[in-house]
Order: C-alpha cells, then sequence, then structure tokens
C-alpha cells in the first residue's frame, strides 16, 4: 500500500544547488523548526557540517519516495541525525530493500524507520540478515519476523552472545516451550529489552504463585518494582 507524503511548503526548492547551502539552512526548507535543528545539531555528536548535496538532499529525498510524510522524515532525523552521514547506497537502500522482500509494507516500514531509524545505519550481513534468520531458526515465519521489527525495531542491533541467545536459553530453562517463546517474540518481542536479572526473577517469582504461563510473564515484565512486590510480595 502506498502511503501519501505529507503536504510539502514551497520553500523546499529554495535552497540553491551550487554547493553553497549550509545544512541547518537546506532542513530549515524541509520545515525543521529552530528547536529541531538545535537538537539535530546537539545530537549529530561533532561539529555539524554534513554534506547537503551528496548525503542530506539524497536521504530526504530517498526517505520522501519511501511514503514517509514531512513530519516523519523530520522525526527520523531529530531521533537519530547521525542517519545524515549514513552510506545511503551502500548500508541504508540494501537494508530497507531487503526489508522489503521479508514482507514488510510501506506503512510497517514508515512506522519502523521513525521510531528506530539506527535501523537504516545497521549492516545488512553483519546484522539484519542473520537475526532475522535466527528468529526464523526459533520458528517464526517472515510475517511474524516483520512484526517483530515493526513493534521492537531494536532487536535488530541487540547482540547475539550477550543478549538474544542468553535470554532465550533462559526461557527454554524454565520451561516454556519453543512455540511459546515465538509466541512471545511475535506479540511482546521487547521482551528481550529487558535485563537477564529481571526477566529471570520476575519469570521465578510468578512461577512460584503457580501462575507462570508466557502470557502472565509478559504481562508482569511492564509492571514497576513497587507494582510488582505489591502484588507478589518480591
Amino acid at each position: 500500500t502506498t502511503r501519501a507524503a505529507g503536504p510539502r511548503g514551497p520553500s523546499r526548492a529554495a535552497p540553491s544547488d551550487d554547493g553553497s547551502t549550509t545544512a541547518e539552512a537546506f532542513l530549515s526548507s524541509w520545515g525543521f523548526s529552530d528547536a529541531e535543528l538545535l537538537k539535530v545539531s546537539k545530537r549529530y555528536g561533532q561539529h555539524f557540517t554534513p554534506d547537503v548535496q551528496n548525503k542530506i538532499r539524497p536521504l530526504l529525498r530517498w526517505l520522501s519516495e519511501l511514503g514517509l510524510t514531512d513530519f516523519e522524515v523530520r522525526k527520523t532525523v531529530v531521533v537519530f541525525p547521525r542517519v545524515l552521514r549514513t552510506r545511503l547506497e551502500e548500508t541504508s537502500k540494501p537494508a530497507v530493500a531487503w526489508l522489503k522482500k521479508l514482507g514488510m509494507d510501506d506503512k510497517q516500514l514508515a512506522k519502523t524507520i521513525t521510531t528506530h531509524p539506527q535501523l537504516l545505519s545497521l549492516s545488512l550481513e553483519d546484522n539484519l540478515k542473520p537475526r532475522v534468520q535466527w528468529l526464523k531458526e526459533l520458528g517464526m515465519d517472515s510475517a511474524q519476523v516483520s512484526k517483530a521489527i515493526t513493534t521492537f525495531p531494536n532487536l535488530m542491533g541487540y547482540s547475539f552472545e550477550e543478549n538474544l541467545k542468553p535470554k532465550v536459553a533462559m526461557l527454554l530453562r524454565l520451561g516454556f516451550a519453543s512455540s511459546q517463546i515465538v509466541r512471545a517474540l511475535t506479540s511482546f518481542p521487547a521482551l528481550l529489552g529487558y535485563s537477564s536479572k529481571r526477566l529471570e526473577h520476575r519469570a521465578q517469582v510468578v512461577d512460584a504463585s503457580g501462575t507462570l504461563t508466557i502470557e502472565a510473564l509478559i504481562g508482569r515484565m511492564s509492571l514497576t518494582d513497587a507494582k510488582f512486590t505489591s502484588c507478589f510480595g518480591q
């Protein structure tokens, strides 16, 4: 499904193409407010002088062509200004093309990019493909993987050895079947975003209460420590 881009003001064409336009002026022409520009500059991580002609202009145009609205384009840059440094042809475009082949539609892509634009800087071969393959080996199909990535894109940046594999191994050790873990990661992939200590402690406490199911664990993980303690006494 093609998503209509948001309205674009006449100032979009204002910056010249002679290479003299500053990054701030060009972004301002796209509708970035002074407050947004300040955030972008501070979060960029170094002197804010990205190449307008070879970096900013092609990136913003491409994001618009993907179907992101002007608001979503601005949010993407404000959330992760270092996206202005990404190698568009070598990294970002291949990653998005591959996610489309996986089955993500335009709406899912826009949501994923807007909420976690860091995804555009991840290596297809080193990050995305291995993690998707691992999820499939757990038993997830392409539709379930697409949903998990859209819901919790951070999953694609987590370490195998320090995060993903140990947590899944823990859930298996606690008695959950692979099918239950697949169900959990499809509906609530942020489960793997909690610390191992919190995950194991809460699973053990819920298990001791005699109500340990994957749904019960998911429901208890998001409780504050105070609320959890009031419910289970520890």
